[in-house]
């Protein structure tokens, strides 16, 4: 089958795929929905629907987070795997490269958030008007300059984990929102990679785990 004709060309490695969902291995640097202006109008949600008729985005990623993501190819499955997500059914893990040596071996950040309204895309901690983020983490490895984490977040606010690890006082390397400029300078890309995604499928009712591995 010639590229032309293959639904999967320009596509992202897909992990899964049958007659309701489609899960890909997104890039950094992709988003997940368009963004504002022409420029921004490439997006996995835009590949996918033209591959497959139908296929709508069920989460996100950030543009600069890679990693596993799953879309739905009708409206039931786009409903249930979305109920999945807003019940905190679903289980995310994601693996991440932080500044510093993280001394405890594992922990919880419980910090609730908002939009930066002054500064958008950036989140803020709000006490007060912030919406309840909650995020598990532990320790994988530490060297004398940094530590892979893997995180788990029980919330899914934007950039929550991005924060969460500002706010524990080490940033993720790459990290163009919230490191500082020597902290973003220590990697060429955002070190943050949604590792697996455990979901209940929409006709099955089966546990499904989808995993991709870690590119840093």
């Amino acid at each position: 089958m010639s590229d032309a004709a293959d639904p999967l060309s320009g596509l992202p490695p897909v992990l899964h795929r049958d007659e309701r969902i489609i899960v890909l291995d997104k890039p950094a640097g992709l988003l997940s929905v368009p963004g504002i202006g022409p420029e921004k109008a490439d997006c996995l949600a835009k590949r996918v629907a033209e591959a497959f008729e139908g296929a709508r985005i069920v989460h996100r990623l950030d543009r600069d987070t890679s990693g596993v993501i799953v879309m739905a190819f009708d409206a039931e499955a786009h409903r249930e795997l979305s109920r999945q997500f807003h019940d905190r059914e679903v289980e995310k893990v994601y693996i991440a490269v932080v500044a510093g040596v993280v001394n405890n071996d594992a922990g919880v950040v419980d910090l609730p958030m908002r939009k930066d309204l002054e500064d958008p895309p950036r989140q803020v901690i709000d006490h007060v008007h912030g919406r309840p983020a909650i995020t598990e983490w532990r320790v994988i490895k530490r060297q004398s300059d940094r530590t892979r984490l893997e995180l788990r977040p029980l919330t899914g606010r934007s950039h929550q984990l991005r924060l969460h690890l500002k706010e524990m006082g080490h940033p993720i390397l790459g990290d163009d929102l919230y490191a500082p400029p020597e902290v973003l300078a220590m990697a060429d890309r955002l070190l943050l990679h949604a590792y697996s995604l455990t979901i209940v499928h929409p006709t099955t009712a089966e546990l499904m785990t989808f995993k991709s591995p870690t590119p840093f």
